[in-house]
């Protein structure tokens, strides 16, 4: 559970926990829906925008995203979520750097929040998404040990870090929905204190789906 580090996540992502909504609880019945221009979409697959005011996720056809994937459009009032996944399988996120980041849980992700202009550090827990108060500093420091933190996008992307038996933790930049999809399946599955066993297989199972996903980072040629 959250310790003296964390809280429940009010402030810098009020906005993305309205967008949230659509991964948690009971879904309306009715049919989705593009957010721009009305049109029907599939319930799963759908693109999504980021609205940068309120900080909240937005769903949207095709050919809506892609008015918003224009390198143009970077600065206005919706940002496209990118599709891209990578992985950086030579990080130097060891269970030493993990311990720095004092994460009570075994997952996290961070992003930067370009209307507050700073890292911005989230992770699961059966309260939604929890940020943690931990120095931004700190977090700098050990994300410096992989590749992926020079690439991710602001607001859109986030690097999401697991930690596993036997110190194979593993680092990938992702886009920022499927980070909310998973604090939205881990709030409607999480049973007593470690979160139980159907918390636990389904969190293998969402990071099985983002190795398939993820393209590896290539190495960089030697000097």
């Amino acid at each position: 559970m959250p310790g003296p580090a964390a809280r429940v996540s009010v402030g810098a992502v009020a906005g993305s926990r309205r967008g949230l909504r659509r991964f948690t609880g009971p879904r309306p019945p009715r049919r989705e829906v593009c957010e721009l221009c009305g049109v029907t979409v599939p319930e799963e697959g759908h693109r999504h925008l980021v609205e940068t005011e309120r900080r909240s996720l937005v769903c949207a056809c095709t050919a809506c995203a892609l008015l918003f994937d224009r390198p143009g459009a970077r600065t206005g009032r919706y940002r496209a979520v990118p599709n891209r996944c990578l992985a950086d399988p030579g990080h130097g996120i060891d269970d030493t750097a993990w311990e720095a980041l004092r994460i009570p849980v075994g997952v996290a992700f961070f992003f930067h929040n370009a209307a507050l202009d700073r890292l911005v550090a989230l992770y699961p827990s059966p309260a939604g998404a929890t940020e943690s108060e931990l120095d931004p500093r700190t977090w700098e420091s050990v994300l410096g040990a992989t590749r992926l933190a020079a690439l991710v996008e602001p607001d859109v992307e986030a690097l999401l870090l697991r930690r596993t038996a036997g110190g194979g933790n593993t680092c990938h930049l992702v886009p920022i929905d499927i980070c909310y999809e998973l604090v939205g399946r881990m709030r409607l599955l999480w049973q007593g204190f470690d979160g139980g066993a159907e918390a636990r297989a389904a969190l293998d199972a969402f990071f099985a789906q983002v190795e398939r996903r993820a393209r590896v980072l290539e190495e960089e040629p030697a000097s």
